[in-house]
């Protein structure tokens, strides 16, 4: 197709997609947790199952849905910063060949719908897809780049995404101390 607009919609489908899939695995935990300390028994007094089950897997589905939204601005900020400095394109036409790859996107969230009851199926098709879309993008990008800026570009992405994860990490492991040490001892 010529439009350039054919696959606007393929992110947001995608990402409520995985939003669904990571949300029902999360609520299935949190009903069993809910159950484990107590609180299920309170809360049918004022609700039915069907309708705590939706209630959960709608909080759920926002938050992953406001989590996988930030992880795909964040992923286009740092791939745009990286061609600002690696690449030749100053007209943004390699950008628009890249976007054919937001199908594989779909298809990793469509395949996660079988996974959902395991989070380390979830988290592998989640990684897996992301990594065949950075090679998609990749290869299509280094028609249009030379070695060196393709080179360039790949070490970019993978030390700013690094960084990112080391600094989320040293966040949560901060906080995680914090409040163990806060904790008073019995």
């Amino acid at each position: 197709m010529k439009n350039p607009y054919v696959f606007g919609f393929l992110p947001l489908i995608t990402i409520i997609l995985f939003s669904l899939t990571f949300s029902t695995y999360t609520m299935f935990k949190a009903i069993e947790l809910f159950k484990v300390i107590g609180v299920y028994s309170g809360m049918k007094e004022f609700l039915t199952d069907f309708e705590i089950k939706l209630f959960v897997l709608i909080v759920f589905a926002l938050i992953y849905f406001m989590l996988f939204s930030a992880l795909k601005l964040i992923a286009e900020t740092i791939h745009e910063i990286g061609m600002l400095f690696f690449s030749k394109d100053y007209e943004g036409k390699t950008m628009a060949q890249a976007r054919g790859g937001y199908v594989i996107f779909l298809g990793g969230a469509i395949i996660s719908a079988v996974g959902f009851q395991s989070i380390q199926i979830l988290m592998l098709i989640f990684l897996v897809t992301a990594f065949i879309y950075f090679i998609y993008v990749v290869f299509k990008l280094s028609n249009s780049m030379t070695l060196i800026g393709t080179l360039g570009l790949v070490m970019f992405e993978i030390i700013v995404w690094s960084l990112f994860l080391a600094l989320v990490i040293y966040v949560i492991i901060k906080l995680y101390n914090g409040i163990i040490a806060s904790l008073p001892f019995l």
